[in-house]
């Protein structure tokens, strides 16, 4: 399963990256946060999104829980560097969890192409 999450000031950059690998996240089991999950129904007609609690309201957790789990191969989290949010603490124990077992975590277009080419070579499409 991949996690794909935007901060809001980051949704269209997210969106325009899955668009551009469209092909291989058809063929991946995906969650995302509430109002991402949405954006990648409507906009690209991925129906197979799992959509979990809108971030701030303990969607990120959520998602650390299913690395915790072993749930998540990978986790592309488009974060707005610039912006404060009012739930970082919940954004740095998704990061943490991320470290702790060793799940990769791409927090922008060049870390997630990099993620992408990892999946692309060394796990089949589920």
């Amino acid at each position: 399963m991949i996690a794909l999450i935007g901060h809001d000031q980051k949704k269209a950059a997210l969106i325009e990256f899955v668009r551009l690998h469209l092909d291989f996240f058809r063929s991946q089991r995906l969650v995302a946060t509430a109002s991402t999950g949405k954006l990648l129904q409507t906009h690209l007609g991925l129906t197979h999104v799992e959509c979990v609690a809108h971030g701030p309201y303990g969607g990120d957790l959520v998602i650390g829980g299913r690395v915790a789990e072993g749930h998540v191969t990978a986790v592309i989290f488009f974060r707005d560097p610039l912006t404060a949010q009012p739930h970082e603490p919940d954004v740095s124990a998704l990061m943490r969890v991320c470290d702790v077992h060793s799940v990769p975590l791409a927090t922008n277009q060049t870390t997630a192409e990099a993620i992408i080419d990892w999946l692309r070579t060394t796990h089949a499409p589920r």
